[in-house]
């Protein structure tokens, strides 16, 4: 296919997805209500062909990742063809804890050695136009950014979700292939928050993160500039720092690093070619407060067992909202224990496979504070169902003593290991599916 050929072709490609997107932008039932990647702080790893489910499935319950990129556009990706990327595949993944790094891979620097990658997709338009404002390459990352909402809206990946745009690395002291790279990630920019998505832009530190974050201090006015960056930048330390950029620059959570390129991992018995990132975006992992009764005060460094007679008001208050919210107990929540709780607790026990006893022990204590929704968590992820892991860690053993903030970080991986060792688990850091079993058994 000829250059022009593929011009006009891309013409009507473009006119069609435009109308496509305008429809699906308002009928965003047809979309998942996740926003991707969200508030996180943690690893992720990208490859150029999304993964089957298995990989993923095995990878979620053993590597140390919670975010992965996946290309969905471009005619410059290596990966045009991806049999496993369907909006089911992404429904799974956003439903299982996974943070998604939507990446388009199109248009590339006009003085890039390593494109056009096929000779009939395009590179920037780098001619600066009569007014010098390169209009054709703005235009360019105009038609880009409809092209990858309306890939991402069928599949299914929500309004505000990042999507990023992979600038490969360029010779940036060229200046027409640097502005006309400038004006190209400013059209892309501005459409995407037309069209209601946020902006990202991956590309080399030394190059087009470096070149974007020159325009964002000496011309803050001449472009739309990204809302996150993430950078290349293979220096194997996991955070999102670079000398190359100012510190100031998109911060707080709006950055994500590849520290690592291409290489071999093996998690669960799946090895996959990977580039390793570190993301901090948004407000980082983070959990929206809870109320439990009206205040009641149900996360302790440790759990005390109760008993007819206590004087113990804090456990049997705590106990009882609990169980008040398993649809158990149905009376007043106080420091007293009363009638109604004891049928309440020999009534959990026997449900859960315990004796049924007038008295409510440490495994009893394990069992209701894990009960609940069971997805796996590692380093990164929050919320309520961490709150609930950390309460039963601290209940499984006296020296967690874990601060329950429902953030998962070093302490929690820590206090997961050291359960996993003590109840003959396979030791990883990592609640999955046998960790949130034994728990959910009272085993400490």
């Amino acid at each position: 296919m000829t250059r022009s050929v593929a011009r006009t072709a891309r013409s009507a490609v473009v006119a069609l997805v435009t109308g496509l997107a305008a429809t699906l932008a308002v009928t965003p039932a047809q979309a998942s209500s996740i926003v991707t990647p969200g508030d996180f702080r943690g690893y992720g790893f990208d490859q150029c062909l999304a993964p089957t489910q298995g990989a993923m499935n095995a990878w979620l319950k053993n590597s140390p990742f919670l975010a992965v990129g996946i290309y969905i556009s471009g005619e410059s990706r290596a990966c045009r063809s991806q049999p496993n990327l369907t909006r089911r595949w992404v429904n799974t993944q956003l439903r299982k804890g996974w943070r998604l790094l939507p990446i388009t891979l199109g248009p590339q620097a006009s003085c890039s050695t390593r494109f056009p990658r096929y000779g009939s997709d395009e590179t920037i338009n780098s001619r600066p136009g009569a007014d010098g404002t390169y209009r054709r390459a703005r235009t360019q990352g105009r038609q880009e950014a409809v092209e990858a909402v309306a890939a991402a809206q069928a599949l299914g990946i929500a309004p505000r979700s990042t999507l990023w745009y992979d600038l490969e690395g360029f010779d940036s002291t060229n200046t027409r292939c640097r502005e006309s790279a400038l004006g190209f990630l400013s059209g892309w920019t501005f459409k995407l928050h037309e069209l209601d998505y946020v902006s990202g832009v991956y590309s080399s530190v030394g190059s087009g993160i470096q070149v974007l974050d020159n325009a964002r201090v000496n011309r803050p006015d001449a472009f739309h500039l990204p809302d996150m960056i993430w950078l290349a930048r293979w220096d194997g330390v996991a955070n999102t720092s670079s000398s190359y950029i100012r510190n100031d620059g998109w911060r707080p959570g709006g950055r994500v690093k590849q520290y690592q390129g291409g290489h071999d991992e093996t998690w669960g018995g799946v090895r996959i070619n990977i580039d390793r990132n570190f993301l901090n975006v948004g407000r980082g992992s983070w959990a929206a407060p809870e109320d439990h009764c009206n205040g009641t005060k149900v996360s302790f460094p440790t759990y005390r067992g109760v008993a007819p007679g206590t004087t113990d008001a804090e456990m049997v208050a705590a106990l009882k909202c609990l169980l008040q919210e398993q649809g158990v107990y149905g009376g007043r929540v106080n420091g007293t224990y009363n009638e109604k709780l004891r049928i309440a607790l020999r009534t959990w026990q026997a449900d859960h496979g315990f004796a049924a006893r007038d008295t409510w022990s440490r495994p009893n204590w394990v069992s209701l504070l894990v009960d609940g929704r069971r997805q796996v968590l590692k380093w990164g992820s929050a919320g309520t169902e961490v709150r609930r892991l950390q309460r039963a860690l601290n209940a499984a053993h006296d020296d967690a003593r874990l601060r329950v903030h429902g953030v998962f970080g070093k302490a929690t991986a820590a206090a997961v290991r050291t359960y996993q060792r003590r109840v003959g688990l396979k030791v990883n850091g990592i609640a999955a599916a046998s960790t949130w079993t034994a728990l959910g058994k009272g085993k400490r």
